[in-house]
């Protein structure tokens, strides 16, 4: 059975999704001035519908809502996984 992990460390959460090919984005259509919107990782093949960020900035906006981390390393059958999601840390 694979575990789940959760961690706050932006440089842990960044080499995980480097690793994965993955570049810190937000959701275009909840991006307003000021806030960069909702964060997403965006893997190959790029989705449309996210716009890449700077670490910086996305790790600002992660920091000001409080998220962390939560991710697997390895899937069931042993392979590298990509399954994460940003959660609160309360």
């Amino acid at each position: 059975m694979a575990k789940g992990k959760v961690t706050t460390d932006h440089n842990h959460s960044k080499r995980w999704a480097e690793e994965r090919g993955a570049v810190p984005a937000t959701v275009k259509a909840t991006k307003s001035k000021g806030d960069p919107g909702v964060l997403r990782l965006d893997f190959p093949p790029r989705d449309e519908s996210l716009e890449p960020v700077e670490w910086d900035d996305f790790f600002k906006k992660f920091d000001d809502e409080g998220l962390a981390f939560l991710y697997q390393d390895k899937t069931a059958a042993g392979r590298k996984s990509r399954f994460h999601k940003f959660i609160n840390r309360a």
